[in-house]
């Protein structure tokens, strides 16, 4: 629903956060204590809860469903990746999608998610949409969590200018023993437990009012009960896909290669800089120079080799400098995002300057010293 509309009626209670904001940010405490991987939002409108989530680490889909295609168009785009998505891909993947279409209709898309969530949604259902509303959510889509939020008519007296409802397209406003012996029987037809809560506290005094939105969480009691249940389930999709966006993620090989060659770099710069600083330290003090042989040492082709194949300490030959494979490889960040020395020898092959043998990075300083 129209958030703004709704907030400028709660001005002398002046809430804070906002009241969006704190059914907001309770989803987001739920979503950090169940840790669930798929996320659906049904009545998403502007997709502000999406935009939030998409930011959980947790979350691998995220998908909203809403009636009015126009007001997820908006603002569907704050939902596309960002410039900083592709420069530095999150190790998890991320595909955020948006649906046209209404709860009342059963879309095979929708199945297979952890959380449901229907924030402010049901007041805007028609008494047939109302009656169905159960059978998709809790019957076909059947999620672990089902989080429902819907304002408290008992409130509304505190709410100046709310004559009747908080907003002209609400169907109805329970109460708070109407939402419950609602949410009760729906949850005992579908096999869920529920428990009660909300947001936007009443002020001192007017406790029996309870919460400005009342909040129904509801968890499956059992899992599904698997092929019998999923045979059912129509395969015709209803919905129109009016959005979709695929985070660049390590998961994928192409960025995890992109990564894994700019950290290889960064780090054998690195070591190399070091390297570097330590000979120019000792100059040409016989003494202190002993301390850091071999790597000042110009070697042989076949002494240069082996150091590389026994040692993991890096070393300079001539205008070469060598950084040892297995000496980037034991950086956190490189083990990391490649698992196995295999794969970071498969990685980085044909993209990185190695030595003849493969097993070091190598650079010419000749240029660099001039």
């Amino acid at each position: 629903m129209d958030k703004n509309f709704q907030e400028e009626f709660t001005q002398i209670i002046k809430f804070k956060p906002p009241l969006y904001k704190q059914r907001h940010q309770f989803i987001k405490d739920l979503v950090e204590k169940y840790r669930p991987k798929k996320v659906a939002d049904l009545g998403c409108a502007d997709c502000s809860l999406l935009r939030m989530l998409k930011f959980c680490s947790c979350i691998e889909v995220l998908a909203g469903l809403d009636i009015c295609a126009n007001v997820m168009k908006e603002k569907m785009h704050t939902l596309s990746p960002l410039p900083v998505d592709y420069l530095q891909p999150s190790e998890r993947s991320l595909t955020v999608t948006l649906h046209h279409g209404s709860v009342a209709h059963k879309d095979p898309c929708m199945l297979g998610f952890d959380l449901v969530t229907c924030i402010e949604l049901i007041e805007h259902l028609e008494e047939p949409e109302l009656k169905k509303f159960p059978e998709v959510v809790f019957g076909f889509m059947a999620p672990s969590i089902v989080v429902i939020s819907t304002p408290n008519s008992e409130f509304n007296p505190l709410l100046p200018g709310v004559m009747l409802y908080r907003h002209p397209d609400h169907k109805f406003e329970w109460n708070q023993a109407q939402f419950q012996s609602w949410a009760l029987e729906t949850a005992r037809c579908y096999d869920y437990s529920v428990e009660f809560t909300g947001v936007g506290h009443p002020p001192t005094g007017m406790e029996k009012a309870g919460f400005c939105t009342q909040i129904g969480v509801f968890v499956r009691k059992y899992p599904q009960a698997g092929e019998s249940v999923q045979s059912e389930k129509p395969t015709e999709a209803v919905y129109k896909t009016v959005f979709k966006a695929v985070y660049p993620s390590l998961k994928d090989e192409k960025y995890l290669q992109n990564a894994v060659i700019s950290e290889v770099i960064f780090t054998a710069q690195i070591i190399k800089h070091r390297l570097m600083s330590k000979r120019e330290e000792y100059g040409d003090d016989p003494e202190r120079k002993s301390k850091f042989q071999p790597s000042m040492d110009c070697f042989s082709d076949y002494l240069g080799k082996l150091v590389v194949e026994k040692n993991m300490e890096p070393f300079i030959s001539g205008n070469e400098v060598y950084i040892p494979l297995a000496t980037i490889f034991s950086f956190p960040k490189v083990n990391r995002l490649c698992g196995t020395f295999e794969k970071l020898c498969k990685l980085i092959a044909g993209k990185v300057t190695l030595s003849s043998d493969g097993s070091a990075v190598m650079f010419n300083i000749e240029n660099e010293e001039n």
